[in-house]
């Protein structure tokens, strides 16, 4: 009886230290924000074919609101545990710098002091990715695009190009690589190896980190427009699904049991999809599952897919509450849940 006492005190005593171990959590997301385009036409590309400029009522009101419901899905995002919207977020689908401008400024935002890293891409309509941080906790060192170079019929495709952000978190070195690999328009298996061709150029970047760092912090995030399963994620960028098979430049895709569970981030003629994910390296992941981590691993990785960014219903009941359909403009979000994880260490 005195012993079954001892261990039960003791396990309590062990129990109530761990859960009043104070960290620092930061979460890490991305977006894909669904044409966030503005209302000016420019000449240089076909912007014109953005849903918004088909709009024939108020577009500079349309905007506005669409920024406005972007800021607040932002506000949300992460902070259950983190108590802060992210530190770091990727984004797709955004017009240029400007409408960045107009959305971290925004009274959803302002107060949170975001940095825009962001480079025009090639791609016809100028639809760009870009980061998002905040300054007081990432300071970016290097940052650069590497465009796929994708060619059909030797003729090259003007896609996005890849983004990838060197700087420190907090006091802690970590790259980001951001994506929006090519759409699946023409038919899933026709545009397949344009976009295992991007997943070969994120290789490259990644050896390029790893000359100066084999243990480098990588972050890979994006809209891959393939799921967690496919040719391009599993066979090129060959990522894992469990931790006890990592080997040292393993990368680890906690999205891919997700989608066995059928788990999605947007939904296309009756199909679900988890295209949007946030693959990261070993050197992220506690692997010996400890309770002290002196740098920053991966605590937790998630679809934030509440139920206000959610068809309710109608013919898309359960599909994300998109912002245009067909000409018109719904009053939702965007037609992607946004992803996220949450880094945590040691508080000082």
């Amino acid at each position: 009886m005195k012993k079954s006492l001892f261990l039960v005190l003791t396990f309590s005593i062990c129990f109530l230290s761990f859960s009043q171990k104070k960290y620092s959590i930061r979460t890490v997301a991305f977006y894909n924000l669904e044409n966030l385009f503005d209302t000016i036409n420019d000449t240089s590309k076909k912007d014109e074919l953005s849903p918004i400029m088909e709009i024939k009522g108020n577009k500079s009101k349309i905007y506005w609101d669409k920024i406005e419901n972007i800021g607040d899905v932002i506000l949300q995002l992460g902070t259950e545990k983190a108590k802060n919207t992210p530190v770091i977020l990727g984004v797709a689908e955004i017009e240029n710098e400007a409408v960045l401008q107009d959305l971290v400024t925004s009274k959803n935002l302002r107060e949170k002091d975001y940095g825009i890293v962001h480079f025009d891409s090639p791609d016809g309509r100028g639809i760009d990715v870009a980061l998002l941080y905040q300054k007081r906790y990432f300071k970016p060192v290097h940052y650069e695009v590497f465009n796929p170079n994708i060619y059909v019929e030797n003729k090259k495709i003007k896609t996005r190009d890849i983004l990838w952000v060197n700087g420190f978190l907090d006091d802690e070195e970590i790259n980001i690589i951001v994506n929006h690999w090519p759409s699946r328009r023409g038919g899933e298996a026709k545009s397949r190896p344009s976009r295992e061709k991007a997943a070969y150029k994120v290789t490259q970047v990644i050896d390029k980190i790893r000359e100066n760092d084999k243990d480098a912090k990588i972050i890979i995030m994006g809209d891959f427009n393939d799921d967690p399963i496919n040719t391009s994620i599993k066979k090129v960028l060959k990522t894992k699904a469990k931790k006890k098979d990592l080997k040292d430049t393993d990368l680890y895709n906690p999205y891919e049991k997700m989608f066995s569970n059928g788990v999605n981030t947007l939904g296309f003629r009756d199909r679900i999809n988890l295209f949007d994910q946030i693959i990261v390296s070993k050197s992220l992941i506690n692997t010996k599952k400890e309770k002290s981590f002196t740098d920053y691993k991966l605590f937790k990785s998630a679809v934030f897919n509440k139920r206000f960014l959610t068809v309710k219903k109608g013919k898309y009941k359960g599909y994300p509450f998109r912002s245009f359909v067909k000409g018109k403009y719904t009053g939702g979000y965007s037609d992607h849940y946004p992803v996220y994880m949450y880094l945590i260490k040691d508080a000082k």
